[in-house]
């Protein structure tokens, strides 16, 4: 039995670990924004090192960053296989698209 209570113990420890790192380094909502950020334009170092850590512990970011990099990938593709859009109409189209997804 103790050494269930033990191990049980550990894990709380860790879940404790986690949900402090992301209070102190960089919560979830920052994180899916400094991700989209960083699809649109470049982010600083010390943004890039903080998402970095985030995603190393947060497994939930890390499945919306690799949906997020599906879906760029394929407005990108929408976009080539056009070739007649503007940025304002791209823009637009990534704008409804994530509507759409409620995301």
């Amino acid at each position: 039995m103790f050494g269930a209570q033990l191990v049980f113990a550990h894990i709380n420890e860790l879940r404790m670990l986690k949900k402090l790192i992301h209070k102190l380094f960089l919560p979830c909502s920052t994180a899916t924004l400094l991700m989209e950020k960083s699809i649109a334009k470049t982010i600083s170092s010390r943004e890039q090192k903080q998402l970095n850590i985030h995603l190393k512990i947060c497994k939930w970011c890390r499945s919306y960053q690799e949906k997020l990099k599906i879906l760029d990938d394929i407005l990108k593709r929408k976009i080539q296989s056009e070739n007649k859009t503007d940025s304002i109409d791209i823009q637009k189209f990534k704008e409804k698209t994530i509507k759409n997804l409620k995301i």
